[in-house]
């Protein structure tokens, strides 16, 4: 995560840094992470400024000459203006260095997309393929899913692929979803509640459904009571006590009738059925990680210029994606506390696994995220600045410092204050709630 965040911090800075000497204005600083309250790991400086790591992963900054930002610099402001700092060049050579990060974040996840879509192209999975249905979890039954169902449709057409399930203009849209399924014989449909994405974004497990799949033990956890009990990664369990497994649900609901109990396991390896008596813990489990059936998926390969197609689209769509879901927030439709990652939350997608393909594309979504978020309106973000620069090209002369100074500060507690909640929440869902 680290590694991910850190290259999309130095290339949104480096933005604003070359769009800055383009134009022959002077960085004092160019930043990794904050060096706040004069800490830093290193420093070295070249030319006329200052390059460093600080201790703070929080961001990083460029200190552009003559610009009212974080540091807060009034004795620089104080002296007259010289022809290489930022408030004597034109209002638009301005603007165009206040968006030279977000560009940067902008271009870079479309890059990434791009080549994830012609190196890797895409998969999808065929509803038809889905044979055995859906388990409905929790939120899935409160719905009215049941485990077994054959969705057939959305909003009154038939959809080939599984994810067209999730697709943000069901999931943003203001109207009610309408699911067709298939359940013993008939056909029937549910009516999804409006505020569905709010119970979706609340649920523990982070989903509602999710294909139905044959039986198989695949990892398991060391120490443990299935490893105690002889089982082995690829054994079928055809039998727990009386119950009969076919499905993945049908292990799950099985082991909950008998928590804190030996249960006998009818286990099929190597075309041989061997019966092991197994301990099974208070939550009705014993130690092993489901292995679930590949579905065979529909692979689509782009060319070069298809892949870039994609990849816009990809990018567009993430940035008003996240615009709906901050209408939704701010609304009150949706939790801020359920809907808000924050880095805790981030290193979780990330995963300890390494993956190239998962890496650069949380990369990918995470820096059309940034380019989104600095891009609001608010005092001591890029779009802050950038608010101030369009109202002084309509007015046709520049506000003045004292507001640009207020502002900024303003615009620091707000961060500030979304910082810890941020931080709380993370907190909070990891390791209190």
């Amino acid at each position: 995560m680290l590694l991910g965040l850190s290259i999309l911090i130095v290339l949104h800075e480096l933005g604003h840094f070359l769009a800055a000497r383009a134009f022959g204005i002077k960085v004092e600083k160019f930043y990794l992470f904050f060096d706040a309250w004069g800490f830093k790991l290193f420093s070295f400086k070249r030319g006329d400024t200052e390059y460093g790591m600080g201790w703070l992963p929080l961001g990083g900054y460029v200190k552009i000459a003559g610009m009212i930002d974080e540091s807060m610099d009034k004795e620089a402001m104080k002296k007259p203006a010289e022809p290489w700092e930022f408030r004597s060049k034109p209002a638009w050579q301005r603007l165009i260095v206040m968006l030279g990060g977000v560009t940067v974040n902008f271009v870079l996840g479309i890059f990434i997309f791009w080549m994830l879509f012609y190196v890797n192209g895409d998969n999808h999975l065929p509803m038809k393929n889905m044979k055995h249905g859906i388990v409905a979890e929790k939120l899935g039954k409160e719905l009215g899913f049941k485990t077994g169902d054959m969705i057939t449709g959305v909003q009154g057409r038939n959809i080939k692929y599984y994810d067209e399930l999730f697709k943000t203009d069901l999931l943003y849209g203001d109207a009610s979803i309408i699911v067709s399924i298939y359940r013993d014989g008939k056909d029937t449909a549910i009516t999804l509640p409006k505020d569905f994405l709010n119970k979706l974004t609340e649920s523990t497990k982070g989903g509602f459904i999710h294909p139905r799949s044959a039986f198989k033990v695949g990892e398991l956890v060391d120490g443990e009571y299935a490893k105690k009990a002889g089982i082995e990664k690829g054994d079928v369990i055809l039998k727990v006590a009386s119950d009969t497994i076919i499905y993945d649900d049908h292990f799950v609901t099985a082991l909950a009738k008998y928590k804190d109990k030996t249960v006998d396991l009818l286990v099929l390896r190597n075309g041989k059925q061997i019966t092991l008596p197994c301990k099974v813990d208070a939550e009705g489990k014993i130690g092993i990680m489901r292995e679930f059936e590949e579905f065979e998926q529909d692979h689509i390969e782009y060319n070069l210029a298809e892949s870039f197609t994609a990849s816009v689209t990809k990018g567009v769509s993430t940035i008003t994606d996240n615009l709906k879901g901050f209408g939704k927030i701010f609304s009150g439709e949706v939790s801020a506390s359920n809907s808000v990652q924050g880095p805790i939350g981030i290193m979780k997608f990330y995963g300890d696994a390494w993956d190239w393909t998962k890496f650069w594309s949380l990369t990918a979504m995470i820096s059309m995220v940034l380019a989104f978020m600095n891009l609001l309106p608010i005092p001591a973000l890029d779009g802050g600045h950038v608010v101030f620069l369009l109202i002084e090209m309509i007015i046709r002369r520049p506000l003045s410092e004292k507001i640009l100074e207020r502002a900024q500060v303003i615009g620091m507690i707000i961060l500030l204050t979304l910082m810890v909640l941020i931080f709380g929440n993370d907190i909070w869902k990891t390791f209190i709630k």
